[in-house]
């Protein structure tokens, strides 16, 4: 009676608790770790300006097969140490493609405030759902259908914008990806914490694509708010 109750996991194995909590904290430990490289890179584009020029339909090139290009190698390595290492290095490339939006930002007079604000809302975004995660029983697997395709709404509205440049659109996507983006964090914990997701490394990748697209809509809301330049 008192031996852990097992709960199922990916194409029907049996996950125990000790499993799933061992997933959990190794997800939280790289999850944390994750974040070193990507203010590393976003620090060296703010300070070098590298990634200034990365505008319009270019930027959007470099970002769009960098990212994919990194997500394909961290499936590929994913039961791998070397999956550890292809995940920070993906997100140094976060950073650094973060920091044009992040150098504009900084260049208003209160942007250093605007940072800390957009932090602290993802934290509080975070904190929300991993408690949600731990209260809900229903499963929410079908509700990550119906996000996948808010997702794609959104990356085909961005992607359009880029182009056609409109803030009033801008603050719409803004406001979808935040909204998307932590249901989508509430779904992934949940998954995680039910024992559905049994690889740390892709589960990681999940919360912080998540956490990276909510903190960076948040910035771009207040930068539009704000839009004070020094």
């Amino acid at each position: 009676m008192n031996q852990p109750s097992p709960s199922f996991g990916r194409f029907g194995t049996t996950v125990s608790s000790q499993q799933r909590n061992k997933v959990l904290r190794n997800t939280y430990w790289l999850l944390a770790l994750s974040m070193v490289p990507t203010v590393l890179g976003a620090w060296i584009g703010v300070a070098t300006g590298i990634t200034a020029s990365l505008s319009g339909g270019l930027g959007l090139i470099v970002f769009l097969a960098g990212a994919f290009g990194f997500l394909y190698a961290i499936n590929k390595t994913k039961d791998s140490a070397a999956g550890v290492a292809v995940l920070l290095a993906f997100t140094f490339f976060m950073g650094l493609m973060l920091s044009r939006l992040l150098a504009m930002v900084l260049g208003m007079r209160n942007g250093s405030d605007l940072v800390m604000t957009a932090f602290g809302g993802t934290a509080v975004v975070f904190l929300v759902m991993a408690n949600l995660s731990t209260i809900i029983k229903r499963d929410l697997e079908g509700l990550a259908k119906w996000l996948f395709v808010g997702a794609l709404v959104i990356m085909v509205g961005a992607i359009i914008n880029v182009f056609v440049g409109s803030p009033i659109a801008m603050a719409v996507i803004s406001v979808m990806a935040i909204g998307v983006f932590s249901a989508f964090l509430l779904v992934d914990l949940k998954r995680i914490t039910d024992g559905g997701e049994t690889n740390y490394i892709t589960a990681t990748v999940a919360l912080y694509l998540s956490l990276f697209n909510i903190f960076q809509s948040l910035l771009i809301l207040l930068g539009l708010m704000s839009g004070d330049q020094e």
